[in-house]
């Protein structure tokens, strides 16, 4: 049987057809989601992929939280469907409560498009597994709002159920607070990200083949899933 991943198109979204490719690389079938369409055509995953869904009118992913499909989502989320937002895509998993926090303007106030390095802190997620704890991996980040923050607490919380997935090596690129690049759900099947995994898939483009483990990371789940 072969793992079927929903990629959603938002008015505004730049990042849909890579996180397709990406898809169909890892050996799964992408289907293309349409904001307006609540329904998921049977799809056991999800990605919000990255670019200014509506225009980020009002504030990134604020109005996107609202869209049809979000609906679907957020309850299959809860029910422990996985889903993967990515920059665009982790502000409207953050809108839609299912991750804590927020993204706000980068610290230095400018766009940033570079090949970033990442350490992987948890592999307890459904897309983290094919990685290594402390691996350490290089995908493209491209973002102007981008800065991760939450209250202290939040913080704290994270930290100490190992909900950080991801944080930025070298030089801390947007003030996101503890270099925190990428967070998770507690039950681990929600991730959101800030770097682009979609964009690092083949050598001939990009920086290498890290992002990658995204994908056949939750081919490999849903394989599991399937066999029990």
């Amino acid at each position: 049987m072969t793992t079927r991943v929903g990629v959603v198109t938002f008015p505004g979204s730049l990042d849909d057809g890579d996180a397709r490719r990406a898809v169909k690389l890892a050996g799964a079938e992408p289907v293309a989601l349409w904001h307006g369409d609540k329904d998921l055509h049977q799809v056991d995953a999800v990605i919000l992929p990255g670019g200014f869904s509506y225009g980020d009118y009002l504030r990134c992913g604020a109005i996107a939280r609202f869209s049809p499909v979000m609906e679907t989502i957020i309850e299959g989320a809860r029910a422990g469907l996985p889903v993967l937002g990515i920059c665009n895509g982790f502000q409207v998993l953050c809108e839609s409560h299912l991750l804590p926090g927020a993204l706000t303007r980068n610290d230095h106030l400018h766009f940033i498009c570079r090949d970033q390095r990442l350490r992987v802190e948890s592999t307890a997620t459904a897309w983290t597994r094919a990685f290594a704890d402390g691996q350490e991996i290089t995908v493209p980040l491209k973002n102007g709002e981008g800065g991760y923050v939450a209250d202290e607490r939040t913080l704290d919380e994270l930290e100490a159920e190992g909900r950080v997935v991801f944080r930025y090596l070298d030089a801390n690129p947007n003030g996101s607070r503890r270099d925190i690049a990428g967070i998770t759900n507690p039950q681990g099947n929600v991730v959101g990200l800030m770097p682009h995994p979609e964009h690092a898939v083949e050598s001939l483009t990009g920086p290498g083949t890290d992002g990658l483990g995204f994908f056949t990371s939750v081919v490999g789940v849903v394989g599991e899933l399937v066999a029990r």
